[in-house]
């Protein structure tokens, strides 16, 4: 190739076919890797799923160069490096925990230059010993994932982060490509400052997951709630995000005793531990991980079916960023949200409390709450949700009805007598006192006969047992939903309490109506859902996924670095019986063919055989191959 700008389309593709088995790019991939060609400095912005490692993959194997990758988790270097070997692409890592003789070998692939990309800690970037190993290479380009940790404005900033705006003192020729699935406006200018960006190619994809059905819950038994979602996925791979550590070692003993596959995930864990979770994950041994946010971005497992936020997540980016590591492969997946207005009083305590301890500017708390508050208002919003996030990240939702969420799907309903239940709630805080917090206060409404109640002679209220049978966590809920509502105050210090105001009064007096919502029982299967699974034999899916999961235990590396579920899929689909057949599926490129190749084919011969099956039930060819990357 004469040069970078001389690059047709066509060898891109020969590229992307060669290694990933795709013949199409997504949205803004092409100017993405033809910013890294051209050297020119860039920013991309993709959603999770969205083909961003594509972007910095494609160009080092097409320029036949080494290029540099800054990630921030071990685990996710590991899963990169593994995931291109897989496919025949040269990569290789250097992390600590390495053996000697594994550092030794990989550092001798990247000085005679096998390695055409190479992944490093953002720490360990620019250590004399590293910077003497790629001086040598004439290193022409650095790609920056998660690159939003470099911003005081985003959701998940690392100090060493900042450290990475010395490359263009000790690379100034060197291009650097900025990548990250969440950043809005103010996050992206402060990105482009940080790193020290020249006239750098900004590319903003699409922000909206339309594969991903968001689901916001009023919070009654996170634990039973959770679990009934999981029924939904069974034998699928599912995240549960709990607030703190407590919770999710409560949460793993739940679903483990209702006989899920079940483990937790939180970084209070000793180092060894959280290894050997991440690992059950990724080899299928477990189907359902409860994590803090810690469980975040080492997670590249493309074939999860579920994320469930036990509690509200302090930020919209976490949300985005969280709920994206579901259905990665393009396939639908479920999110949902359980949400109580609690958790707002919770993360603004913690938020107060982190303030003290770590000194924090002013500027920066209250863009903390401003987070928050934006945050709450998705929870609370009886609006799509797929417009509500991409309106949040600045951009146009097209559909009127997305199909692919609660309010969409008309899943969300008001709770019958809401005004009259509100009243009798505001009434019994009026006669107790105004001087008590949520647990007497429902307490005395379902007529407890606790010495606390004695004490204060409140079994004498009219209002003692006023909602005696309702169940207690429903009652809790209504309380809390008054609060987010504005119809009720509680005090955010150490023992809150609850005091009416005038919007309680009024309601009241009956000059205002109240509406309290719950979730219908029933959820509705999307369409998207439906679609996906036309066609596809479940019997050979399953077969082909389990062939999928000895293959990587023999192999050492996650499942899902062989094939995506997208890919197993299409196999049930078409049930291919040569290799041109295979190599028409999406997903299977020219090596995975020739070292894959003969063992499904095998697979899926012997299952036709078994069950009076003819291969090739569809015509592959004709098909077109979407990249799901």
């Amino acid at each position: 190739m004469n040069s970078a700008k001389d690059c047709a389309t066509a060898d891109i593709l020969a590229t992307v076919r060669r290694y990933w088995g795709y013949s199409e790019l997504r949205p803004l991939q092409e100017q993405a890797i033809r910013a890294s060609l051209e050297r020119r400095d860039s920013l991309v912005v993709m959603p999770t799923g969205g083909g961003k490692s594509l972007c910095y993959q494609v160009p080092a194997e097409l320029a036949q160069r080494t290029d540099i990758v800054v990630s921030p988790l071990i685990s996710l270097m590991k899963d990169q490096v593994d995931g291109l070997r897989q496919c025949g692409y040269p990569a290789g890592a250097l992390y600590s925990g390495m053996s000697l003789d594994a550092v030794h070998e990989t550092e001798e692939a990247i000085v005679t230059g096998r390695c055409r990309l190479v992944f490093v800690a953002p720490e360990r970037l620019l250590t004399p010993r590293f910077l003497q190993l790629i001086e040598r290479l004439n290193v022409c380009a650095f790609a920056i994932d998660e690159a939003h940790c470099i911003s005081h404005w985003g959701h998940d900033f690392r100090p060493e982060y900042r450290q990475l705006a010395e490359i263009k003192t000790h690379f100034p020729q060197a291009s650097i490509h900025a990548y990250t699935a969440t950043a809005t406006e103010r996050v992206r200018t402060d990105i482009i400052a940080q790193l020290g960006l020249r006239n750098p190619v900004a590319l903003v994809g699409t922000f909206d997951r339309p594969n991903l059905v968001y689901r916001v819950v009023p919070r009654v038994d996170a634990r039973a709630q959770a679990l009934e979602v999981l029924k939904r996925h069974p034998g699928e791979a599912a995240i549960v995000y709990c607030i703190s550590r407590k919770d999710t070692e409560s949460m793993a003993a739940f679903l483990q005793a209702n006989r899920l596959r079940a483990g937790y995930y939180h970084a209070g864990m000793e180092a060894d531990q959280r290894r050997r979770t991440q690992e059950a994950f990724a080899a299928e041994a477990l189907d359902v991980v409860a994590a803090t946010v810690a469980f975040g971005m080492g997670i590249d497992r493309s074939d999860v079916r579920c994320v469930i936020h036990a509690a509200m997540p302090k930020t919209i980016e976490h949300y985005q960023q969280e709920t994206g590591r579901a259905g990665r492969d393009g396939l639908e997946a479920e999110c949902v949200l359980l949400y109580s207005a609690a958790d707002i009083l919770r993360w603004q305590s913690l938020i107060e409390r982190s303030a003290v301890e770590t000194a924090s500017a002013p500027e920066i708390i209250a863009a903390s709450r401003s987070l928050l508050e934006h945050t709450r208002r998705l929870c609370t919003s009886v609006h799509c949700r797929h417009r509500k996030l991409s309106e949040y990240f600045g951009q146009e939702y097209p559909k009127l009805n997305c199909e692919a969420c609660d309010v969409c799907l008309n899943e969300v309903e008001g709770l019958a007598d809401a005004t009259v239940n509100a009243q009798k709630i505001l009434s019994c805080i009026a006669r107790a006192g105004e001087n008590f917090g949520v647990e007497h206060i429902v307490d005395v409404l379902l007529g407890a006969n606790t010495e606390r109640v004695r004490r204060w002679g409140h079994e004498q209220l009219s209002t003692h047992g006023l909602m005696k049978g309702t169940d207690r966590k429903s009652l809790t809920n209504m309380l809390y939903q008054l609060v987010d509502d504005g119809l009720l105050e509680r005090t955010d210090d150490e023992r809150p309490i609850l005091h009416l105001n005038d919007a309680s009064r009024e309601v009241l007096r009956g000059k205002r109506s109240v509406r309290l919502l719950q979730a219908k029982t029933r959820v509705k299967k999307t369409r998207f859902d439906e679609k996906s699974w036309e066609n596809v034999d479940s019997g050979l899916f399953e077969s082909l996924r389990s062939l999928r999961r000895q293959l990587a235990s023999e192999r050492g590396v996650p499942a899902y670095v062989l094939f995506s579920d997208a890919t197993l899929r299409d196999m049930a689909r078409m049930r291919p019986g040569s290799s041109d057949s295979l190599l028409n599926i999406r997903g299977v490129g020219e090596s995975k063919l020739a070292d894959l190749g003969q063992r499904f084919l095998d697979q899926i011969s012997s299952y036709c055989s078994a069950n009076g099956l003819k291969p090739d039930a569809a015509s592959a060819a004709d098909r077109p191959r979407t990249h799901r990357k």
